[in-house]
């Protein structure tokens, strides 16, 4: 599958909070880094980073700008989260950047 097609998946299942839907579309190896940093490797250990959000909470991304070329894709992505048990709202800009790795997302770096 392309990536961009990868990507406007993966965030129709994170909109609709369909975890399962959203973790199928990355890779069993899947890197996360914030910038630079390595956050966790594999796909078990994304399921559980956001296993707490996807049962907890309400939240939405929006995507206005997606570049794609090749395996690579960046998405310029609004956010916000709240916690219907607090009623604390958290919301901003990241830039999201996706890379194609046997036909699902291998490697997803959030650069803030």
């Amino acid at each position: 599958m392309a990536i961009e097609d990868l990507a406007r998946r993966q965030l129709a299942a994170y909109n609709a909070s369909d975890l399962d839907g959203f973790v199928a579309c990355y890779h069993e190896d899947v890197v996360v880094l914030n910038a630079g940093d390595e956050v966790l490797r594999g796909r078990e250990a994304f399921r559980e980073r956001y296993r707490n959000m996807f049962e907890n909470l309400e939240f939405e991304g929006v995507v206005p700008q997606r570049l794609h070329h090749g395996a690579h894709c960046v998405d310029l992505e609004h956010y916000w989260r709240l916690d219907p048990a607090t009623g604390e709202r958290v919301e901003g800009t990241v830039l999201v950047r996706y890379r194609e790795r046997d036909g699902l997302i291998g490697l997803v770096q959030f650069l803030r």
